[in-house]
């Protein structure tokens, strides 16, 4: 695949709208939370481009781990589905799906 990986995550949100993904990543030498649903990223920690076309993860960002939980989030109360997945694990979840 030759998408990057924000773009192939913001896929799999598309074809799993039930889904959220909570993704720590590390970019520019800072941590953030994004939050990826139905096709759609969102920093909680920096600011996001109007343009949706812009990746919020950048291809140099570094994933730290991925969380899905059920939609709607709610962040007092997550429904977790899967925690603490590596970068390595969501890409096999990805190669599965067909992204």
């Amino acid at each position: 695949m030759n998408s990057s990986i924000g773009k192939r995550l913001e896929q799999y949100t598309q074809k799993r709208p039930q889904e959220v993904l909570l993704v720590t990543a590390e970019i520019e030498g800072e941590e953030d939370q994004i939050v990826i649903f139905k096709g759609f990223s969102s920093s909680l920690t920096r600011p996001t481009a109007f343009d949706a076309e812009i990746p919020v993860l950048p291809d140099t960002g570094k994933i730290i781990n991925i969380d899905i939980a059920l939609s709607p989030y709610n962040p007092d109360k997550p429904a977790y589905i899967q925690q603490g997945l590596t970068e390595e694990e969501i890409l096999e979840i990805l190669e599965k799906l067909g992204i």
